[in-house]
This record gives structure tokens, C-alpha cells and sequence, in this order.
């Protein structure tokens, strides 16, 4: 009877060692005697004991991991450093375990060529302005290199662009010069404008004399009163005279004397 108890209870230690949890997250590559078996998880499951079976815990979530800085030359031979940042998951724990060794370690190191390759077919002004279709290019290239390996890409961007520091100052002196060239078109154009605008007015007053008179007083006006100066002026006759007249005509009506 002892012996009983005893192989009952060995028994139960050894099913109680085949017992295993997997959280929601993970899956376990059950291996019998070396030979893959299938998936198993998440929660509690059970595998034969002894070194019969064994697992392989691969992690669902997204792994977040950094690029490290690269020292490459664009396509009109700038050398640049970049970094970036990629994002990804595994989407087929079978395919992940068995078709490649490490496959953290090789998603690190296409994602490391690709960026290499991608900005070695850019120019430098299409690596700072064209971001969005880099990380696109680069987002297509790893992914078709690492789909057979049953990871998926999430993300992946371009963190950093870093430029030696003359080619900072060259691109310093070009954005100011476009600034420049930006300032002389639009006073260009202002003063387009304005000309048109002038010989507008001016084909207005070639038909009233009097409105050219008073603008040239106005004018006379404006400078004496900027420069505190006086300003010796040349008047038509004609126009002296209606003035003269005007003003006779003013001084009757006030006295009440009629005016011849």
C-alpha cells in the first residue's frame, strides 16, 4: 500500500511538472522529441513531462526598437548620419521559431541595411523634405524581407538626420539667398502695381487740369510740411485768376456789398 501512496504520488509531481501558463500575450512552439507539434497557449496547458516536450515562449506585442545612428553618403555624395526608430510584432510564432535563428536579431539588421540602402538613393534635399516617402520606402522594403520570417512592421521613422556642420552653413546661405530673391519679387511686384496704378490716375487728370493743379499743390504741401521749408511754386494765369476771383467774392459776401 505504501508503494501505492508512493507511485500516486510521484505520478502526480510529474504531471504537476508538465503543467504550463502562458499569458494572453504569448504562445508557446511545442516541440515532441525535437519535432514541432503546433502552438499552444494562452493559459494553462500541459506538456509531457521528462524532456519529451518542450516549448518555445514567443512574445505577441509590439517590440519597440531603436536603430542605431548610421553613418551613410546620399546619392549626391553628402555623408549624413540618421537614425529611426522601428516598430513591430510577431504575427506567426510558428514561422518566427522555426525559419530563422534569431529573429530579433534579424529584423535589427535588415532594418539597419534598408536604411543604408533607401538614403543612398536620395539626394540630400529629398532626405530633409521628403520624409514621409522615405519612411514609406523603408516601411516596404523591410516588410518584404521579413514577412517569411512571420513578423509583421508596425512602424518605422526616420528620427534624425544629422549633416556636417559646412553643409549647415552652405544651406544657411541658400535659404537666404532664396529669402532675398523671395523680397525682390514681391517689391517687383509692388512696384508693377503701383505704376499701373499711376498711369491710371494719370489718364484721369490729362482730362481735368484743375484736379492735376490741386494734386501738385498737395504735393507741394506734404514736402513743406515734412522738410519745414519754403517752396517758391509757379501757377498758371488762369488759375490765379479764378482764385482772385473766388476770393473777391468771398470778402463782398461777407461785408454784404454787392459785388461787380
Amino acid at each position: 500500500m505504501n508503494l501505492i501512496g508512493l507511485l500516486v504520488i510521484v505520478a502526480f509531481l510529474v504531471f504537476l511538472s508538465g503543467l504550463r501558463i502562458a499569458r494572453e500575450y504569448e504562445r508557446a512552439v511545442v516541440f515532441r522529441l525535437g519535432r514541432y507539434t503546433g502552438l499552444r497557449g494562452p493559459g494553462i496547458f500541459w506538456l509531457i513531462p521528462l524532456g519529451v516536450e518542450n516549448e518555445v515562449r514567443v512574445d505577441l506585442r509590439v517590440v519597440t526598437a531603436p536603430i542605431e545612428q548610421q553613418e551613410t553618403i546620399t546619392r549626391d555624395s553628402v555623408t549624413v548620419k540618421v537614425n529611426a526608430v522601428l516598430w513591430y510584432r510577431v504575427s506567426d510564432p510558428q514561422k518566427a521559431v522555426l525559419t530563422v535563428e534569431n529573429f530579433r536579431a534579424a529584423v535589427q539588421q535588415v532594418a539597419l541595411t534598408s536604411l543604408r540602402n533607401v538614403i543612398g538613393q536620395h539626394d540630400l534635399d529629398e532626405v530633409l523634405k521628403s520624409r514621409d516617402q522615405i519612411n514609406a520606402l523603408l516601411r516596404r522594403n523591410v516588410t518584404e524581407n521579413i514577412a517569411p520570417w512571420g513578423v509583421a512592421v508596425e512602424l518605422l521613422e526616420m528620427k534624425d538626420v544629422e549633416i556636417p556642420q559646412d553643409m549647415q552653413r552652405v544651406m544657411a546661405m541658400e535659404a537666404e539667398a532664396m529669402r532675398e530673391k523671395r523680397a525682390r519679387i514681391i517689391k517687383a511686384e509692388a512696384e508693377l502695381e503701383a505704376s499701373k496704378k499711376l498711369a491710371e490716375a494719370a489718364q484721369l487728370m490729362v482730362g481735368n487740369p484743375a484736379a492735376l493743379e490741386l494734386r501738385r499743390m498737395q504735393m507741394v504741401s506734404e514736402v513743406g510740411a515734412e522738410n519745414n521749408s519754403t517752396t517758391v511754386i509757379m501757377m498758371p494765369s488762369e488759375f490765379v485768376h479764378i482764385a482772385g476771383s473766388l476770393s473777391r467774392f468771398l470778402e463782398g459776401k461777407g461785408t454784404g456789398e454787392p459785388h461787380a
